[in-house]
């Protein structure tokens, strides 16, 4: 059977339709979208010749309710920080506790229902996964209007660090976004191939690439062999980059130029930027004198040298942990490539360069390098490279139904096989013995619209409080693509596993078909998954407060009594809502209520313990 296209905007398949596979750089500060035209990777620009470098910041206005992004939304950093928001890719795949402490955002981060991030924005919270999604859709959306054509396919990079759960949160974003994300690559390794580096099979070379953006820094040590990356190390630094060096020149003006640091934050961050022009500048022609406030600012290169070498210092030291990681030496290393908008720094260019022993390749543009990259992939994924076979890869999504009838994936759609991912889970009851865990196929939130391959049942757990079992789900295919899903009670070691003689049971029509329904109700499908989500937190949350009752009854008061009663009744009340916002919003007014006998009662626990009461109690047991 041939291959099928998809007409993603008509909601049908169409044969021998070529589509645009757009490569983008989802980056931290800027985010960027490339394609292939006449055999070579471009830069898609406007209607003027400007490139689409787009600030991945978000902004929502309250007077009329409308969100920004972009440019526009970079505005308001200064004028509206609490309603600005940028760095979302730091957020991506992590939980609320990864975040903590928080001391450089200006807006505020809170915890959703599973621990994960959720930012508030006027009466509505967002998860970092459709604050991401944003950001793509008004790059496809710019994309589509400067090429005159639809985008429905997406190559999406990220950093080579990324773990399982942010690589899924990027796929998510892009597919809320209305693409299908064909595959999620390294950022080193879009970078490599921008440069040449890949494109031909029979080079082998081991590559170090430095990337320092505006916010974040990483090193990778990769090994290109027979046209495959190896990542072999990778090291850096999340809270290492451009905006560091701009607020060193700010501190340097401090010292030694009586400049007056203001204490707002919006003329803060006007001062931010006025660094960054005198960093740029002085770089670019060795000396810098402007004024700020009234103030006469001055700077020239060996100042600023002498401000970035701490800095600097910083990253040699990655990549001498990056070395060591890969059992290399340096002499072994064939090329070094240079990413982000801060190795446009002289300093820089030399420290890296001296480090290597090596000249630092520096022909492209350092913003550019990864989307162009990512736009070669898209190429050879479309099979227009011939020199390149295509990796077989799994056709859909394959996961697991958890609680409430929730789709939970664990080896994406487009993953190379043979492969082999795992994932944690626990029980929902308490003594709960057996498990059973339903396989599903399939792109969409709620297995119900999935396909089901199979189910087994984990039998023999031993009976613990809901919470404590650790349970590991396992799917593995080999190159045949038999799938076999294993299950196993990691503290007993009871296990059970279920082999699938073929996940591609179903034909390209009706794949293609999934994908599109898929696509078409992503964002009904992440409501209906949010509302599920937040209703099993209330159930849990009744649990908790029911078992608190029963616990503390003893030292609790009749108003805490009746503050509490009344908290389990209007928790109860929610599960008939059908907005996730209002639940949250009655749940927060909940905790605040609850907060101080919970406080009380910690008190009480520790004057107890410290009394040796528990332990005479344990004595006693």
């Amino acid at each position: 059977m041939g291959k099928v296209a998809i007409n993603f905007k008509e909601g049908t398949i169409a044969q021998n339709k070529t589509d645009i596979i757009v490569g983008i750089d989802l980056g931290t500060t800027n985010s960027l979208i490339a394609y292939m035209q006449d055999g070579k990777a471009q830069i898609i620009a406007d209607a003027n010749d400007n490139t689409l470098l787009v600030p991945s910041i978000i902004y929502y206005d309250e007077d009329s309710e409308q969100i920004f992004v972009g440019e526009s939304a970079k505005k308001q950093l200064t004028l509206h920080p609490e309603s600005t928001i940028y760095s979302v890719k730091r957020l991506m795949g992590k939980s609320y506790q990864d975040m903590q402490p928080n001391k450089h955002l200006g807006y505020t981060l809170h915890p959703s229902e599973d621990q994960n991030i959720k930012i508030k924005l006027k009466d509505k919270y967002y998860n970092p996964i459709e604050l991401s999604a944003m950001i793509l859709n008004y790059l496809k959306d710019r994309a589509e209007h400067a090429l005159n054509q639809k985008i429905t396919k997406a190559v999406i990079t990220v950093p080579s660090y990324f773990n399982d759960h942010q690589r899924q949160a990027t796929r998510d974003a892009g597919k809320l976004a209305g693409m299908e994300v064909l595959r999620i690559i390294n950022e080193p390794t879009a970078a490599s191939l921008a440069y040449g580096l890949g494109l031909n099979k029979n080079e082998n070379k081991i590559i170090a690439v430095y990337d320092l953006g505006g916010g974040t820094f990483d090193v990778s040590i990769l090994r290109l062999e027979d046209g495959i990356f190896d990542v072999l190390s990778t090291n850096g630094n999340t809270e290492l980059g451009g905006d560091d060096f701009d607020q060193a020149i700010i501190q340097y003006w401090e010292k030694n130029q009586q400049l007056i640091i203001p204490i707002e934050y919006k003329e803060k961050n006007t001062l931010r930027q006025f660094a960054e022009t005198a960093k740029i500048f002085t770089n670019e022609s060795g000396h810098f004198s402007g004024t700020y406030n009234n103030q006469n600012l001055e700077l020239n290169t060996d100042i600023l040298n002498q401000i970035l070498e701490p800095f600097i210092a910083k990253t040699i030291t990655c990549c001498k942990n990056a070395m060591n990681d890969s059992k290399l030496k340096l002499n072994e290393i064939d090329e070094v490539i240079l990413v982000g908008g801060s190795t446009r720094l002289n300093q820089v260019q030399n420290r890296v360069s001296e480090f290597f022993n090596k000249t630092v390749n520096t022909n492209l543009n350092p913003d550019q390098v990864v989307a162009l990259g990512a736009a070669i992939q898209a190429d050879i994924l479309a099979g227009n490279n011939k020199e390149f076979l295509l990796i077989d890869v799994t056709p859909l999504s394959l996961g697991i139904e958890t609680i409430g009838g929730l789709m939970d994936t664990i080896i994406p759609r487009n993953s190379k096989i043979p492969i082999s991912q795992a994932r944690s889970y626990t029980t929902s009851v308490d003594g709960q013995k057996n498990l059973k865990v339903a396989i599903f196929q399939g792109e969409r939130e709620l297995v119900e619209h999935n396909h089901k391959l199979g189910e087994l049942i984990l039998k023999n757990i031993p009976p613990m409080p809901a919470g404590l079992p650790k349970i590991e789900i396992q799917f593995l295919i080999n190159p045949d693509g038999i799938l076999k899903v294993k299950a196993k009670e990691l503290r007993t070691q009871t296990e059970q596993d279920i082999e699938i003689k073929s996940t591609i049971n179903l034909s390209e029509e009706q794949m293609a078909l999934m994908l599109i329904y898929s696509i078409k109700n992503a964002q009904a499908d992440l409501d209906k998954r949010a509302l599920i989500e937040i209703k099993n937190e209330v159930k849990y949350l009744i649990a908790n407060y029911n078992r608190f009752l029963d616990q503390n009854k003893v030292h609790l008061s009749d108003s805490e009594k009746i503050i509490l009663q009344t908290s389990i009744q209007k928790l109860q009340s929610t599960q008939d809502y059908t907005d996730k916002n209002s639940i949250q919003t009655q749940i927060d007014e909940i905790n605040n209520s609850t907060a101080p006998i919970a406080h009380r009662m910690m008190d009480i626990t520790i004057q107890t313990a410290l009394s040796g009461q528990s332990i005479n109690n344990a004595n006693h047991e």
